[in-house]
């Protein structure tokens, strides 16, 4: 929900009837015709497995802020796969910064804290107490780096794979959630809990860490600040509660937890995740969504499971639950959110791993050669910004039938590392449904990827 000096506490008030009537219907999107772009990429990428396989899509949408037109991505996400060299330990995470150097933040973490989680000896043994040391010492890092990030930072919900088990540790108000077989229909289980003042137990914790608690009309005097009610987020979205230093009006975050922010951790917001675990069953769980705020700000995460099972392409899903996210915000607010979205599904191999091995040829001869094993097992969204690690080898892949890519591949020095930069052009929606061919937005990633779990 971000920071009163980022992104989504500035107060838009929402389009009126008059607004409503420059928006083009485009299927699933209502987008503003002067800022639709069509700018995604597809890749595929195939490791083979033993017992099942993740079938991983992620897309992220750049945020249409119409007072702010220049106002680049502050989301970013890493997938990285053979932590360790292990073929059974996976890392996928979203990461949503916010305020000025909100960009700078979710890359400098994105890039850090899954290094640091690699580099550690300890975490297959103990997940929990990795996760929790990689969180602290990346936000110690970020604090002393040349990122100024007294009133920025970003927040991190991330999934690591280890097996069948599943780790999600969360600092902030993104989200991860698994789907589960319930006879006929699937039930969303959420593997985090949005870390925010309408929680009592954060907003409790922060209070005694001495941060005021108030929304914006109570602190603009518009609302009595003495009740320290504020219903729940579905009635109270709109004017969140917020935290505050006692005699000052910022920071303003509507979250209790992040990395950077530094102001704010005097108050409370730490970066100290909160960490879950799930055993994973490919016959009870379909698929795990991992996603920022921008997904979930509209849609609950039944509704979003719901979504995404109708489709067997979790490319396709993602789109949909995009799609709706970025409708459902322009019929709320005149400007929409930074979205970013990782669908993974969870299947056996005796049920894919015949269409793997065509994927796998595909990607073989769309590549001039290269092994689809020598492609990605690390993919993020955002070139490396300065003072935060070397830049890796951009890879630009052409998915099949689409004239509109063009594919460029240096040689990399690391078999499961690959960086894919946005790049132009238009990505080919999958033969099983006709997808739409923009997503309104500067800065859209739309890949598919393949993973193995060894069990």
């Amino acid at each position: 929900m971000g920071c009163v000096h980022g992104k989504c506490c500035c107060r838009y008030p929402k389009s009126s009837d008059g607004d409503k009537k420059d928006v083009k219907d485009l299927g699933p999107y209502n987008a503003h015709e002067r800022h639709v772009l069509a700018n995604r990429l597809l890749d595929f990428i195939l490791i083979p497995c033993q017992n099942f396989q993740l079938e991983c899509a992620v897309l992220t949408q750049h945020g249409y802020y119409p007072e702010m037109p220049g106002k680049e991505n502050q989301d970013s996400f890493c997938i990285k796969t053979h932590i360790q060299d292990n073929p059974n330990v996976h890392f996928f995470g979203v990461f949503d910064g916010h305020g000025q150097f909100g960009s700078q933040c979710s890359n400098f973490v994105k890039t850090r804290l899954v290094e640091i989680l690699s580099g550690d000896p300890t975490l297959l043994e103990d997940p929990v107490k990795a996760y929790n040391s990689a969180f602290l010492a990346t936000n110690e890092e970020l604090h002393n780096s040349e990122i100024d990030d007294t009133l920025s930072g970003t927040t991190a919900i991330t999934v690591l794979v280890i097996g069948d088990s599943i780790f999600v540790a969360n600092v902030g108000d993104s989200r991860a959630v698994i789907s589960v077989k319930d006879r006929s229909r699937v039930v969303a289980e959420d593997l985090s809990h949005d870390q925010t003042p309408f929680r009592k137990d954060e907003c409790e914790r922060v209070k005694l860490c001495g941060a005021r608690v108030l929304s914006a009309d109570q602190v603009e005097g518009l609302k009595d600040p003495d009740i320290q009610t504020w219903g729940d987020e579905e009635t109270e979205g709109g004017d969140p509660p917020r935290l505050w230093v006692q005699n000052g009006m910022y920071p303003g975050t509507a979250f209790t937890r992040s990395v950077g922010d530094s102001a704010a951790e005097k108050i409370g917001v730490v970066a100290v995740p909160e960490v879950s675990m799930v055993q994973i069953k490919p016959d009870h769980h379909p698929f795990f969504v991992v996603a920022s705020d921008g997904i979930f700000e509209f849609l609950s995460s039944q509704t979003v499971v719901e979504m995404a099972a109708r489709y067997t392409d979790p490319r396709d899903a993602c789109s949909a639950i995009a799609g709706e996210s970025y409708k459902l915000w322009l019929q709320n607010e005149n400007r929409t959110d930074d979205i970013t979205i990782i669908i993974a599904r969870i299947k056996e191999l005796s049920n894919s791993g015949t269409n793997a091995n065509n994927v796998s040829s595909e990607v073989d001869n769309q590549q001039s050669g290269t092994n689809a094993n020598n492609v990605s097992s690390e993919v993020d969204n955002q070139p490396a910004q300065p003072g935060t690690g070397k830049a890796k080898s951009e890879a630009f892949v052409t998915p099949p039938g689409s004239e509109a890519f063009r594919s460029v591949r240096s040689d990399l020095s690391d078999p499961h590392m690959v960086s894919t930069d946005q790049g132009e052009g238009i990505a080919d929606p999958s033969p099983m449904l006709s997808r739409p061919s923009v997503l309104g937005a500067s800065h859209d990633l739309l890949s598919m990827y393949y993973f193995p779990c060894l069990l």
